[in-house]
């Protein structure tokens, strides 16, 4: 036996929410957030002053025979201008006649004009 259900009224929620403890946390959690910002700031304030006066000094002979830069291999600076660079000079290679060992008669031809040749003589097999 099937259970009746009652009528669904149609409309909308009469009720709406309370915007008053929404808004009491709101400015509670910036409030909060505010004082953890100012304390890190006087906690890091003084943290870097204690460790000025409390840390030895530092050794003289450092700065005459400490590394100047890191060792190799080293982060690129500007890795797209470098690809860039890379790229250039192998289009500048890959299209240019040179000689690459003359007395043996081996010379280097742009890619477009080897195929071109590659073609006449008939293909590759």
């Amino acid at each position: 036996m099937a259970h009746a259900n009652p009528p669904t009224p149609l409309g909308h929620e009469t009720r709406d929410i309370e915007a008053r403890p929404i808004v009491y946390v709101s400015v509670l959690g910036l409030g909060v957030a505010l004082l953890f910002a100012v304390a890190m700031w006087f906690l890091i304030d003084f943290s870097a002053e204690y460790q000025a006066e409390v840390s030895p000094p530092a050794n003289p002979l450092a700065a005459t025979f400490a590394r100047k830069e890191p060792p190799a291999p080293r982060l690129q600076a500007h890795p797209l201008a470098d690809l860039k660079t890379l790229r250039d000079g192998e289009a500048a290679v890959l299209g240019s006649y040179a000689w690459v060992d003359r007395g043996a008669g081996v010379v280097r031809i742009p890619i477009a004009r080897a195929k071109e040749l590659l073609v006449a003589r008939g293909g590759a097999r």
